[in-house]
């Protein structure tokens, strides 16, 4: 591993206040699938040297993954089960596991933790979104430390966020932290395999044009994570685009990392914040189906962002139903937004091309109202 041997400090690194640290299964596990209790002693201790007894104080939101590869060697599978039931039953065991490794890592620091599991739904739908905020905000404010994970138990292949990296890109915007830390198994982002002779970690990233010609694509050590590094790169797109800059590293430098050292890659912030449920909306959900736009209809939705009428609707594909997310696709058949319908799909056919007037004129008042609302609408 190689830390480049610089020796400068990362400012935006050393002002940040609220960290969200995310760590994978590789970094927590043996190869067999249990957790390594070492591993976590380990992790912990940097959190708390580096960021939570820091000067000034820092409050750190923890998403770990690791619960189904925890339940691997109790439940006596060699490796991750690829269908949904047995992925579930492993999480229902593991995570329990993981919990409470934590909880007994994090008291001999004197730090409470709090156990949140989500799903894309809890965080995409208005009022679940407002509890899940609630929930991390109290935690932080009565000086715990919020542990997250998918909840992998009941979440199905239509509400999965897929990896732990961008789940915790998106709950870095939720919770409104200064900073994203990305740990590995690999200790910075290369510009190729870093398993080939030759190839050199990237120090830092400033946009996209850095990125052209590298490989993101080599797996894992372990074999019991779902991610790599396509993912963290992709998780630090949608952090810093949305204003959050991200060190990737790997675990065992992240005491060096929180501490404001030049280790790993920096992914410097590219873009602002915006509004978080947005945000979650455009890269956590799965359309459950389509509305085609007009030209019209695209003018108003994607330039001068006002709600979907029935008017600007030119077809509809897929089963979903009133509160689902659907894209909403140009006459060329890309999806220029996401958001969610206010209509079952069976009743949307007969609206379309009408006006709101008329159709409450025709059909009653509660049909004097938007497909979809501008304030869950995201564009993308």
């Amino acid at each position: 591993m190689s830390d480049g041997g610089q020796t400068t400090t990362r400012d935006a690194v050393i002002a940040a206040r609220r960290i969200v640290v995310k760590v994978g299964s590789s970094s927590l596990t043996t190869a067999a699938g249990g957790l390594d209790g070492s591993r976590v002693d380990a992790l912990v201790d940097a959190l708390h040297e580096s960021a939570l007894s820091k000067p000034g104080g820092a409050e750190v939101v923890l998403v770990s993954s690791g619960a189904i590869a925890a339940g691997l060697a109790p439940l006596s599978l060699r490796k991750r089960p690829r269908d949904l039931a047995t992925q579930q039953a492993a999480a229902s065991v593991g995570q329990g596991l993981l919990i409470a490794r934590y909880t007994q890592s994090f008291a001999r620091h004197g730090h409470g933790v709090g156990q949140v599991l989500l799903t894309a739904d809890d965080v995409t739908r208005r009022s679940h979104y407002r509890n899940a905020l609630q929930t991390l905000s109290r935690l932080l404010e009565l000086g715990f430390i919020p542990i997250v994970n998918e909840n992998d138990t009941v979440a199905t292949q239509e509400i999965r966020f897929g990896d732990n990296d961008r789940l915790a890109a998106l709950v870095a915007h939720l919770v409104n932290a200064d900073l994203l830390v990305l740990l590995s198994d690999v200790d910075a982002l290369y510009d190729g395999d870093p398993r080939k002779p030759g190839t050199r970690p990237i120090s830092d990233v400033r946009g996209p044009e850095d990125l052209a010609g590298v490989s993101t694509r080599a797996p894992g050590r372990a074999g019991v994570g779902t991610g790599g590094m396509v993912t963290k790169v992709e998780a630090a797109r949608i952090a810093t685009e949305a204003g959050i800059p991200v060190v990737l590293t790997t675990a065992a430098y992240a005491g060096r990392a929180l501490a404001g050292e030049a280790v790993g890659t920096l992914f410097h912030r590219t873009g602002k914040r915006s509004a978080a449920r947005l945000l979650w909306l455009a890269h956590a959900t799965a359309p459950r189906g389509a509305l085609k736009l007009d030209e019209g209809a695209v003018d108003a939705v994607v330039r001068r962002r006002l709600s979907l009428l029935p008017a600007g609707i030119t077809a509809v594909t897929g089963t979903f139903v009133a509160g689902d997310p659907v894209d909403l696709i140009d006459p060329s058949g890309r999806a220029v937004a996401r958001g969610l319908v206010n209509y079952d799909a069976v009743e949307l056919p007969s609206l379309l091309g009408r006006s709101t007037r008329d159709l409450a004129a025709a059909l009653g008042p509660q049909y004097e109202r938007e497909v979809v609302h501008r304030d869950d609408l995201a564009v993308l």
